[in-house]
């Protein structure tokens, strides 16, 4: 089936965008297939962070001198800025600045798990858990005696959604749960977990670190009480994490870090928080990758995020198509054609991921391997490791074949 123009990526016109995709070693030029990782910034991105150093950098909230107040008011319309992009009516105030997905996940954790969980509670997350979720909340049930319980992965990489109503239960305090897997590149039904959720009086957090730069997220739709995601996965820079909570649950949760920026009144013997989202963001915050994140969103929009999915779900479909064509290739997660985030795990019988990774490290294919923080759910699927190739809006078939081109030299080397 042949696709519309305005389905179509102008992918040639966004690498002009990205001058490392332009690198070569030793004569290659580079393919980068590790976009699960980090994505590569664009130019816009670049010039921001460049303008606000060269034009605007102050600290913000605490100068009434111009510098200052540029810099404040950039910063936090970043925020609202974000809250657009992911579809969050409370704007500001439900927008949480961090350094990263994970200290979003430690945020909630902390600053409610530490106060709401006892050993009457439980935590439901899946077996497809990044570590950021799976080892956060495993800690916290441990101080809480909380009780940490799984939701299993069937064969074909998707969540058994009848043991999950079996799970949450009127005793699950919360859900954590990944939107798209980083490992099997399963899309998972959040919203529908959200209302079993709800249905017990229980809250759910969505790890979206694969999701929202990739494909349209809207927290609301969702009904998401938390949703956590890193800029560098989306065309920002590093540095710079976002959790999205709903106000009236933020409002009642008590600061994670304390210090300056994040009070209103202190005495020598007490203070009083500020108000959000500033109560969440002690110290001098992440000024400038803020507001690079908030020119990402713009160029991701620019782009379309309908589009962006479309272009990485047919190259995860072609990847998926000519890897299973290699009778000794395994691949994990749904089949092609099966709605999947932009990567796709898989190995070379006989060959160690991290030494397949290095082999086509000498043909410039950049991926992946090791466990991707998923060290329970490769236990599961019996491997140590998996070689993982994931792709983003500048990626092309092209660099899928080279990517198939470069596995065939690493069969050839250890036949």
């Amino acid at each position: 089936m042949g696709h519309s123009e305005s389905e179509l990526l102008d992918v040639a016109s966004i690498r002009e965008d990205f001058p490392i995709l332009q690198r070569e070693f030793d004569g290659e030029q580079v393919v980068y297939l590790d976009n699960a990782a980090t994505t590569q910034t664009p130019e816009p991105v670049v010039e921001t962070i460049a303008d606000y150093y060269r034009t605007t950098n102050a600290n913000v909230h605490r100068g009434l001198h111009q510098l200052s107040q540029e810099a404040s008011v950039a910063y936090e319309d970043a925020h609202d800025r974000v809250a657009e992009f992911i579809g969050a009516s409370g704007e500001r105030e439900e927008i949480v600045f961090t350094k990263n997905t994970t200290e979003s996940e430690n945020l909630v954790a902390y600053a409610w798990g530490l106060n709401e969980l006892g050993p009457e509670d439980e935590v439901v997350l899946t077996e497809m858990e990044h570590h950021a979720s799976l080892v956060t909340w495993q800690q916290i049930a441990k101080r809480t005696g909380a009780t940490c319980r799984y939701i299993s992965v069937q064969e074909d990489g998707t969540l058994d959604m009848d043991h999950a109503r079996e799970l949450i239960t009127d005793d699950t305090a919360m859900v954590s749960v990944v939107h798209v897997s980083n490992t099997l590149g399963t899309v998972n039904p959040v919203s529908e977990l959200a209302d079993i959720a709800h249905d017990h009086d229980a809250y759910i957090f969505v790890d979206g670190a694969q999701s929202v730069p990739n494909r349209p997220v809207d927290v609301e739709a969702i009904d998401a009480d938390f949703l956590a995601f890193s800029g560098h996965k989306m065309a920002g820079p590093t540095g710079i994490g976002v959790l999205y909570g709903k106000k009236h649950i933020l409002e009642e949760m008590e600061p994670y870090l304390y210090g300056g920026e994040m009070i209103k009144k202190v005495t020598f013997e007490d203070a009083t928080w500020n108000d959000l989202p500033w109560k969440f963001e002690a110290g001098t915050p992440v000024i400038c990758q803020g507001i690079a994140l908030a020119e990402a969103c713009d160029y991701l929009d620019d782009i379309g995020m309908e589009r962006i999915q479309r272009h990485e779900q047919r190259l995860a479909d072609y990847a998926m198509e000519r890897l299973v064509e290699q009778n000794d290739v395994e691949t994990y997660g749904p089949s092609a054609g099966d709605e999947r985030g932009g990567l796709v795990a898989f190995n070379l019988d006989s060959v160690h991921a991290h030494d397949l990774s290095s082999i086509l490290n000498d043909s410039a294919v950049a991926i992946r391997a090791g466990d991707h923080c998923t060290q329970p759910l490769h236990d599961k699927l019996g491997v140590a490791a998996s070689a993982r190739a994931s792709f983003y809006v500048y990626n092309t078939r092209e660099e899928v074949d080279k990517l198939v081109e470069a596995i065939d030299d690493a069969r050839q080397l250890f036949a």
